[in-house]
Formats: C-alpha cells, sequence, structure tokens
C-alpha cells in the first residue's frame, strides 16, 4: 500500500498497528489527504481489506468509494502518465500511540477512577493489543487481559468480540466487575456483566442514551440505531423519551443519519457505537470508557444497568450463497417472507439481507417467543439455501 501511494507522488506517514478509530484522530491531527486502513474488522485475516478516511476524520460515502475503485481499475492501462510523477516518501508517524492514548484519555472527566475494580479485556490478537491494558491502567482497575499476542493471523480466532466464550468464563473464574472484547480492528467493543452474561451493542447504546441524557449531554434527544437493531431497544428508549431513529446496516450510515439529524449518539447491535461529542467513527476504546462512567455514575452492576432494556428474542442465520442477486426479485424466497411476515404481524419482523465483506446472506427473525422465532427464521433461511446456496 504505502509503494503504491509514494508511486503516485504521495508522501506515506505510517502510525504502525492501531485500531481503526486511532487513524481516523491521527488523520485530522496531522492534517493528511487520507488515512488508510489495512483490516480485516471482525473476521479472520484472510478477510484483509482496505478502510479509508476521508481528511475530515470521516469515513468515505459509497459513491467515494466507488469512484476511487473505478479509477483503480481504469489505471491499468495508464503506467506512463503515473511514471512521469515524483516519487513520494514514506516515514514514521513517531508517538500515534502516546497521541491517541491522550486523545482517548481526555474522553473521561477529571475525577473518574477505576479503584477497586476488576475487569477482564479480549483484545482478540489485534489493534488494541498494545494499547488497551495502558489506558485501563491509567485509573488503577485490576485487569486480566486475553489474547493480546498479535502475530498477523491469529487475530480474530476464537476471540474478541464475535467469540466470548472464553471471556465469560474468566469474568465467572475471576469474580470480575465485567468483561470487555474488542474486535481485531478495535471500533467494536461487547460487555460481559459480572455473572457472565452477554451485552449486545444495544443495550450498551440504552445505558449511554440514559445515561447522556442524565448528563444534559444527549443533544436533540435522539439516538441513531440500523434497522437491524433489536425491537427491545425502541421500546427502551420510548420509556426513557428518547427519539429513536433508524437506517441501514453500517456504521459510515449511522454516522450520516448522526450528521444529518444532529445525534450525538448512535450505533449497532453488533458493538459498534459512536459519541460524536468524543469521535467522528465507532471506537471499541471509547465506547468501554463510556460504559465504564456510566456503572460508575449509577453505581450498580453491569447486571442490573443491561435489563434497561429487555431483547426480543432474535435468530440469525448466516447462509452462504454462490451469488447476490436482488432477493426482491426472487419470487420463492419473497413468498417465505411473506408467509412468515403474515404469522408474526406486528409482534416480530424479518430482515433479510447480504453482509457487506462476506458471501453470506444474513435471516435474522425476531419476536416475542423464542420457538416461533426459530422456526420461522429456519423456514427463510431454508429457502434463500434452496434458491442461492453456495
Amino acid at each position: 500500500m504505502s509503494a503504491g501511494i509514494c508511486a503516485a507522488g504521495t508522501d506515506v506517514r505510517q502510525a504502525g498497528m492501531l485500531p481503526t478509530p486511532a487513524i481516523s484522530f491521527l488523520t485530522r491531527k496531522h492534517g493528511a489527504a487520507a488515512g488508510v486502513v489495512i483490516s480485516a474488522s471482525h473476521n479472520p485475516y484472510e478477510d484483509n481489506g482496505i478502510k479509508v478516511f476521508g481528511p475530515d476524520g470521516y469515513k468515505l460515502s459509497v459513491a467515494q468509494e466507488a469512484e476511487i475503485e473505478a479509477m483503480i481499475l481504469a489505471a491499468a492501462d495508464d503506467d506512463e502518465r503515473r511514471r512521469e510523477k515524483p516519487i513520494g516518501i514514506v516515514d514514521r508517524i513517531e508517538g500515534a500511540s502516546e497521541d491517541y492514548l491522550a486523545f482517548l484519555r481526555g474522553a473521561m472527566p477529571d475525577h473518574f477512577s477505576l479503584n477497586g475494580s476488576r475487569i477482564v479485556i479480549d483484545c482478540a490478537n489485534g489493534a488494541t493489543s498494545n494499547i488497551a491494558r495502558t489506558l485501563l491502567e491509567t485509573w488503577g482497575p485490576a485487569l486480566v487481559v486475553l489474547f493480546d499476542q498479535p502475530d498477523g493471523i491469529n487475530i480474530n480466532r476464537g476471540c474478541g468480540s464475535e467469540h466470548t466464550d472464553t471471556l465469560r468464563q474468566q469474568v465467572i473464574e475471576e469474580k470480575a466487575d465485567l468483561g470487555l472484547a474488542f474486535d481485531g480492528d478495535g471500533d467494536r467493543m461487547i460487555a460481559v456483566d459480572e455473572t457472565g452474561r452477554i451485552l449486545a451493542g444495544d443495550q450498551i447504546l440504552a445505558i449511554g442514551a440514559r445515561f447522556l441524557k442524565g448528563q444534559g449531554q444527549l443533544t436533540n434527544n435522539r439516538v441513531i440505531s440500523t434497522v437491524m437493531s433489536n425491537l427491545g431497544l425502541k421500546k427502551a428508549l420510548q420509556a426513557m423519551g428518547i427519539e429513536h431513529e433508524t437506517c441501514r446496516v453500517g456504521d459510515r450510515f449511522v454516522m450520516e443519519a448522526m450528521r444529518k439529524s444532529g445525534a450525538v449518539l448512535g450505533g449497532e447491535d453488533s458493538g459498534h457505537m459512536i459519541y460524536f461529542q468524543h469521535h467522528r467513527t465507532g471506537d471499541g476504546l471509547i465506547s468501554a470508557l463510556k460504559l465504564l462512567e456510566a456503572m460508575q455514575r449509577y453505581k450498580r452492576p453491569l447486571s442490573e444497568l443491561g435489563r434497561m432494556m429487555t431483547p426480543y428474542p432474535q435468530i440469525l442465520e448466516n447462509v452462504p450463497v454462490r451469488e447476490k442477486p436482488d432477493l426482491k426479485a426472487i419470487k420463492d424466497i419473497q413468498q417465505v417472507i411473506e408467509a412468515v411476515e403474515m404469522r408474526l404481524g406486528e409482534r416480530g419482523r424479518v430482515l433479510v439481507r447480504y453482509s457487506g465483506t462476506q458471501s453470506i446472506c444474513r435471516v435474522m427473525v425476531e419476536g416475542p417467543d423464542e420457538r416461533e422465532v426459530g422456526a420461522c427464521c429456519h423456514a427463510v433461511a431454508e429457502a434463500v439455501a434452496k434458491a442461492i446456496g453456495a
């Protein structure tokens, strides 16, 4: 990547291995034209791709990414023009980790302390491995750190926000106050309460919403989440008197909706959360700090705070697919979806969509009865597999 950028006549400043949100911050701090991250996000290393931030620290829009992709594909016959440009240089950003740590610490109040608490953290053998421990040690907790030995290929392998079994077990064994799991590139965070129960992103978002509202910091009294959010989040926010708006799946679309509506809090059930007063992208470490701040403010265990939202039973099946045609154009799939929607009525919902990073179709069904939801989800997944399964 660095060689290609230099060949195009642009200088490169390497920040080393840092979480994706750190690159958003550093892009703005150093006045760069763009920030680039090589990452598989929450997936195995084989899925490595490229994330790009603009000079303002926001992720590029879908249209901008498509334009860049078209330029790359069109450049195959343009070697002569590129050779006429001067060659860029590569240097290292000294103190990048320290700058990012200072940025993160600045998100917390002066009186904040974690003395007397015990926390287990799972770094997914990823980008938070070199920074999460140092950050949390600032406030004096007892820490147990898991999966912080990246070797380039063990990232997200049986660990991190997608695989929390080990974290849950350690929280119970260590009698910890909570566990925090990050994904490989550090922009997601999932929590485990003191009983070993997982709190998904929607529950953490509900806690954050109530906390910000109580502090008088929930500008425009609005929270943004995606269409994948649990129905329980909507009901919890309604009970708090907070407006709730949904958008397309993807943290970039959450941010777009936040900027449009003036909201300062948004997120996804997957663990992406955006605290706009602190950052311009989802940041798992900031999400963790804000959850810890809420726990300190309410002086209640995480298991109690998690009850601010009661999740509806939600079943998700991932169906490997050989292609990604328009789902609405496949009659056999639509007939099953419509039958399930009629069966559930206003008690639940069905959402079928393709993964943005893998050859997978995600089938999600939600409703008040787990057995009924499971049967409905399996019926839709079977229809998808029969029509376009790999």
